[in-house]
C-alpha cells in the first residue's frame, strides 16, 4: 500500500482597504492560496474547512465544495493557486482549516490549512 500524498499548502495575505469600511467594523481581506502535491500519487481537492477568528473572538466555520468552484486534480509535483476573500468585524484575526482529499487509490484524507493571520496595515504585532 502506498503512502498518501503530501500536501503542502502555503498561504499570502492582503488587506482590501477600498472595500474595507473600518467605521462600520467591515474589514475585507483577500487570500492567496498555492497548494502542492509533494507526493508520488495524484490527489483530488474534493472539499474544504475553513475556521476563521476575529479579534473579539468569535468563530466562523465555512464548509463546502471544492476551492473557487473548482475540484483540481494535483499530479505529482503539480501546485495549484486560487484566491478568495474574507470579512471580519475587527481589524486582525486569523483563519485556518484543512481541505478534505482524495488520492488516486480512493483513500479520503485531510490536508491542513496552518493558520495565518489578517490585519491591516495599521495593526502591529
Amino acid at each position: 500500500m502506498s503512502q498518501l500524498p503530501r500536501i503542502e499548502i502555503q498561504v499570502e495575505t492582503r488587506y482590501l482597504a477600498e472595500q474595507s469600511q473600518p467605521e462600520r467594523n467591515h474589514y475585507v481581506f483577500a487570500y492567496r492560496v498555492t497548494i502542492t502535491n509533494q507526493g508520488e500519487m495524484p490527489a483530488q481537492l474534493i472539499s474544504r474547512h475553513w475556521i476563521i477568528t476575529d479579534a473579539n473572538g468569535e468563530t466562523k466555520e465555512v464548509r463546502g465544495e471544492g476551492v473557487v468552484g473548482e475540484q483540481p486534480v494535483l499530479q505529482p509535483g503539480d501546485s495549484y493557486q486560487y484566491t478568495s476573500g474574507s470579512v471580519l468585524e475587527t481589524p486582525v484575526g486569523s483563519m485556518h482549516g484543512s481541505y478534505q482529499m482524495i488520492d488516486a487509490e480512493g483513500r479520503a484524507f485531510d490536508a491542513t490549512i496552518p493558520p495565518f493571520r489578517l490585519a491591516t496595515a495599521t495593526v502591529l504585532h
